[in-house]
């Protein structure tokens, strides 16, 4: 199977989408290292359904107008990953919670670190929200795109919730 991916522009820099016929595969940034997920398969650039939906919703939650995804995604990861993955997608928009939080979530408080491993892991950055888990004290810890942009996404979730 060959994954298609894009370039798209974004107030937080380029983004690449990366889809496979299954759904979203990845949603990287231009400020995070290549090596940070496996792919597992030959990239592509070209047109696909997918990638003409992710851009459009990417587009709908940047100028605030989007608040959840709804499309297909296809991340690749072991259980436990695939687990973390999806106790983030249960984190509504524009609130955060903590590792220790999320590793509850998961089925076990005391797996805050494994959960942190997971979540740096994540392929489908933004549409699967790791943005919004934060150190037990508040802190912004971790984030693949770097912290300057975690504390964006969160300001911009922040921010366009009011407007609601």
């Amino acid at each position: 199977m060959t994954l298609t991916a894009r370039n798209i522009d974004s107030p937080i820099g380029t983004l690449t989408i990366v889809v496979s016929d299954d759904g979203v595969r990845a949603l990287l940034m231009s400020t995070e290292s290549p090596d940070r997920i496996a792919l597992g398969e030959e990239v592509a650039v070209g047109e696909h359904p997918l990638l003409d939906a992710a851009a459009d919703q990417l587009g709908e939650y940047f100028a605030g107008a989007r608040t959840d995804f709804d499309l297909p995604l296809d991340p690749h990861g072991t259980d436990f990953q695939l687990r973390a993955w999806q106790a983030l997608r249960t984190i509504p928009y524009g609130e955060t919670v903590s590792y220790g939080e999320q590793a509850r979530r998961v089925g076990d408080a005391n797996k805050a670190r494994a959960v942190g491993a997971a979540n740096g892991k994540n392929p489908i950055s933004i549409i699967v929200p790791c943005h919004r888990v934060i150190g037990a004290d508040g802190s912004l810890t971790g984030f693949g795109g770097g912290v300057e942009t975690k504390a964006w996404l969160l300001a911009h979730e922040r921010g366009a919730s009011t407007l609601w």
